[in-house]
Parts: structure tokens; sequence; C-alpha cells
């Protein structure tokens, strides 16, 4: 007897396992359960191709990010909840990829809805083209062309998605927008990443929910800085409004670090990420610090996490999120702090370790985040901590 689970099997243990993690409207969780993954992912065994992960449809020769990829499912299925696109519905997707979720929406519009996907490498257009044919999708719409600008010829759309990563939100497509229409789209700001639900209330987008994600970046957008220190073993990941002296940082790594710690601890699997979002709707200094072996191993203190953790960093001085594992507490044996380098480097570690208290007293709690054109004067905008975009204007606050 063949106990090999078919592809049926193993699309709905996937499923399965979304859902034990997390609710999705019956929409979504209908079209995850009925379109084939597989066949989006030609050549790939069966057993991987429902497995809950990324997987590379085509590498960057450039650079350590791949050019695209099928997302991480449970990823996909959180998105399209936040989307909740309704049947009938005009949608327009911003990263083809390999046309598996262009499916899923064609799925939760229904034929009286329309999908429009649009990719601005050919290679990456021509496979989803192929995978929506072969999947009996072929009336969705594929465009090979700049997401940036979207597709204006087969708008106003009801609902807007992005599975690439914003730096910004372009004018253009929050204009094709219709009012009231929803935009999810990965939003960077800060060195972080968001999932962010945002709705059109004439010039403002607001936020509904946003969730912690991370994607392969949009090409066309260059706001993102990266700044190497310590002679390439330390780098800053910045935006391009905030200034970062290496010279000076240089220096202050040549020195010992300072700890500051809180009372505030962690579980071993337990997400942090909150401190970095919560620092962002406060601080101006806020970006990513990533440390190398080579770094560690020169006495650099090891951040919380050498790869990705939150840093304040100010021309001389800076401070970054730091952990230690005491095991005082079994559910939660580490706890959290900053680590600075520099003649302010402790009035920075107490401004981080000022949020990561803030935090451990409300460790659920998002920021409300509204988007507003470039040009909206001062006295437009909402109470809250402002960063200036090169198309828009994000307005964050905890209420």
């Amino acid at each position: 007897m063949d106990d090999t689970p078919s592809i049926d099997d193993l699309r709905n243990q996937l499923v399965d396992q979304i859902t034990a993690q997390q609710p999705l409207p019956t929409s979504v969780e209908h079209a995850l359960r009925t379109v084939r993954r597989d066949l989006h992912l030609p050549g790939l065994d069966p057993s991987a191709a429902y497995s809950n992960r990324a997987v590379t449809i085509k590498d960057n020769p450039d650079g350590p990010l791949a050019l695209s990829c099928a997302s991480v499912p449970s990823t996909v299925a959180m998105m399209l909840a936040q989307l909740y696109a309704q049947p009938g519905e005009n949608i327009l997707e911003i990263g083809a990829g390999t046309g598996y979720n262009a499916a899923l929406l064609s799925e939760i519009v229904g034929p009286t809805g329309t999908v429009t996907t649009i990719d601005i490498d050919p290679d990456v257009a021509l496979h989803a083209r192929r995978a929506l044919n072969h999947t009996g999708h072929d009336h969705v719409r594929v465009i090979h062309g700049d997401g940036l600008a979207g597709a204006p010829e087969h708008g106003p759309y009801d609902r807007i998605i992005g599975t690439v990563g914003f730096w910004d939100i372009p004018s253009t497509l929050h204009d094709q927008l219709a009012e009231g229409g929803r935009l999810v789209l990965p939003l960077r700001w800060r060195g972080q990443t968001r999932s962010v639900a945002l709705t059109r209330h004439g010039d403002t987008l607001i936020s509904t929910g946003m969730q912690l994600c991370g994607f392969v970046p949009i090409i066309g957008q260059y706001g993102e800085r990266t700044t190497e220190l310590a002679g390439g073993t330390v780098r800053l990941h910045h935006d391009q409004d905030q200034p970062i002296e290496p010279y000076l940082l240089d220096k202050a790594l040549a020195n010992p670090a300072t700890d500051l710690w809180t009372t505030v601890r962690v579980g071993r699997t337990e997400s942090f990420d909150g401190i970095w979002l919560r620092a962002t709707a406060f601080e101006d200094t806020v970006c990513r610090i990533q440390t190398t072996k080579q770094a560690l191993t020169n006495g650099i203190r090891r951040p919380a996490i050498p790869g990705l953790s939150p840093a304040l960093v100010s021309g001389d001085s800076l401070a970054y999120l730091v952990a230690e594992r005491d095991d005082q507490d079994a559910e939660r044996p580490s706890r959290l702090g900053a680590a600075s380098y520099g003649p302010n480097g402790p009035e920075l570690a107490h401004r981080l370790t000022a949020h990561v208290t803030a935090w451990g007293a409300d460790r659920i709690a998002i920021p409300h985040l509204s988007v507003h054109p470039i040009a909206a004067s001062d006295s437009d905008l909402p109470a809250g901590h402002v960063i200036i975009k090169q198309d828009s204007r994000i307005v964050l606050t905890y209420s």
C-alpha cells in the first residue's frame, strides 16, 4: 500500500498548518485549498512546494537577495487576509512572482472580478503567464512593466497589493486606488518592514493594521543606504535622510561598549520586533545594525540579533539592542538592554531602553500610521512623529 500523500493531501496539510496559526477569511482559505502551488513551481518536489517556506525563482547576480521568489505561504495568507478582497472587485498586484498569488486573488474575486498583475522582469512575467494559463487562470491579466507606475489603463482598483518591498508609496498607486479602496504592501521605514493595510480617504491613506514581514525590495526605489564601519565588519542600514558619520563612529567603536539593562525579559522564541517598531514612532535616529562574525571576534558587543537589530545613531555615538540569557526566569530566560558607544552613547541607550520598557508593558500595541502627500503642510498633518519619504510623509503615533 502506497502511503505517499497526494498533492491534495499536501496542500490541505499546509493550509491546516496556516489556519492553526492565524484565522483566515473563508474566501482566502478556500482559495488556498483550491489553487495548486506546485504547478506554479515546476520541477520542485511537491513536498517542498507545499512547505511553509519561500522559494527563489530568479537569483540576483548582483547581490544576495533574489530578484524574485515565491513568498512564504503563511505570509501570502496573512496579506490576503489584510486585503480582504470581495467577489466582483478589480484588483492590481505589484510583483507577479510565480503567478500563484494572482491565481489566489482570481479565486477570491470570482468570475465577475478582475485581476491584473505586473512585473518589471520579463522572465518573471512570462513565468507567471504560463503558470496561470496552466492552472486555468488565463483570464488574469499579466503585464510586463514597472510596478511603481501601476497600470492606470485598467483602474481604478478596489484593492492593490504589493508582493515586493516598498520604501515609499508612489503617488501613482495612490491615484489608481478607488476612494475607500484598500492598499496592502510591505512598507519599509527605519530598517524594518511591515505589511501595512491602508484605506484611502481622499489624499490620505489610513492604516487598519500591520504585520511583521520581509520581502525582496522593488526595483526603482533607492531610499535606503548602507554605511560600513570598523573596516567593513559592522554595517548600518539607514534611510537617506539620516546622516551617518563613519569616521566618528569608527572612533567610538574602537572603545569598549557600555551596557544599560532593563527589567524586561523575553522567552526563547518570543519576538521583540515591537521594540524597533515603537522606536520608529519617536526617534529619527533609528536604523538597523548588522555585525559580522569578525566584528564579534574583534570585541564588538553582540547585538540581540547580529544581522537584524535596531540601533539609535547620532553623530559620534550609537546604541543598539542587546540580550543576555541568565535563566532567572524559566519562561523568559533572557533580559534586554542596550549597548552604547561614543560620548553620547549612554543618553542614546537610555532612550532605547525607555522604548524597551514601554514595549514590555504592552507587547502587542502597534502605532497608528497615516500616509500623506509630500506636499502636505505641517498644519494638514495629524499629531505624531513624521517621517519624510520621496513621495509621501508618514505619520506614526501610539494612542
